[in-house]
């Protein structure tokens, strides 16, 4: 069921299905937008990155999204400590200009989009990733007024990343194309006020959601990321269903010093308050066995109409155990994370 794609390949056919479904450890998948058997404001484009830190446990999270209907910059500021969260969102319904983001993830490519309070930036030059984003009126969850981040992602040649391309069972030509980065070493600076952090490369790592496609009206989709070290080797998983027919191809991967470990279907069990009970993780082969304690619930909600949406990504613990494709165990022990549940119908 799981069909892996092992060379470079064009994205859709003339018809507008996608060529061939499956899954790839890079990003193989040719995205021409040009291509797309649809209006323009059935395409989705969107980068987002969450930079988390372990030993100071706070994650930081960015988005510059092209939604078609509208344009989403959106910061957020998790406080794992405080267990509390910050976020300026900036929604722009049906833009004139579209804000260009680049067709794959692997060249060289620049995006900015800047309001009075809020800017985002987001620069790619070989292997690193720079990030520039602020709010001057971002009221952080320990009072402090204003953030301000300059740092750089390292993308390593040899790492693998999950790329997957997908498609609905009632519409074949909308399509989900997607790359999940995970365990990027993170530099720079973090303003906070008037607190400037060198951040500590050792425990703070990025992931990286890059995504394209066509999508249907209504969807519900589950997603769960961990970016994290065991002994200073670079560990951490990709979860993920409910969003397009997976009958081809999973996203579930764990990732392991820089190498993809590739897990089959993974559900999530989740209480009916986000908060209020732990969640778990299972695989069907027996090698996902996790413990999620959230402790802080990123929700957002808004309704334009025809445009919906309800989201909750939960920021908190996991524990449990990973196995490796040559059945080595790996044992997470408070490691800090995220798992959501979104509806959107757009």
């Amino acid at each position: 069921m799981q069909n892996e794609i092992i060379e470079p390949t064009k994205l859709l056919t003339k018809k507008g299905t996608l060529y061939n479904e499956g899954w790839a450890r890079k990003p193989y998948f040719n995205y021409v937008r040009n291509d797309i058997k649809a209006n323009k404001f059935r395409i989705k484009e969107w980068d987002y990155y969450a930079i988390t830190n372990q030993k100071e446990k706070y994650t930081i999270s960015a988005t510059v999204s092209d939604l078609g209907y509208s344009t989403l910059v959106s910061i957020a500021y998790i406080d794992y400590k405080l267990q509390k969260y910050s976020q300026i969102d900036k929604v722009v319904l049906l833009p004139f200009k579209r804000i260009k983001l680049s067709p794959n993830s692997t060249e060289d490519s620049y995006v900015s989009k800047s309001f009075d309070n809020l800017r985002a930036c987001f620069v790619k030059k070989g292997n690193v990733r720079r990030l520039l984003f602020s709010s001057p009126e971002l009221v952080l969850p320990d009072n402090s007024i204003g953030l301000d981040v300059d740092i750089e992602l390292t993308q390593k040649e040899d790492i693998e990343s999950m790329n997957i391309a997908t498609s609905w069972e009632n519409n074949r030509k909308a399509f989900y194309l997607n790359e999940k980065i995970n365990c990027m070493p993170v530099s720079g600076t973090i303003k906070r006020g008037y607190e400037i952090e060198n951040v500590d490369s050792n425990n703070t790592f990025g992931t990286l959601d890059w995504g394209r496609g066509r999508w249907t009206y209504k969807n519900t989709w589950y997603w769960a990321s961990l970016s994290t070290h065991i002994n200073y080797i670079p560990v951490g998983f990709n979860l993920g269903y409910g969003f397009s027919d997976r009958s081809k191809a999973s996203e579930n991967v764990i990732f392991y010093n820089n190498i993809i470990h590739k897990l089959d279907k993974v559900s999530f069990e989740i209480p009916d308050k986000y908060l209020n009970k732990d969640w778990k993780f299972k695989d069907n082969e027996g090698r996902l066995n996790l413990i999620f304690t959230p402790q802080v619930d990123r929700e957002g909600k808004f309704n334009y109409g025809i445009i919906k949406s309800e989201q909750h990504q939960v920021f908190g613990e996991f524990n449990g155990k990973l196995v490796l494709d040559n059945n080595d165990i790996i044992v997470l022990d408070k490691h800090l994370g995220f798992a959501e549940k979104v509806i959107n119908n757009w």
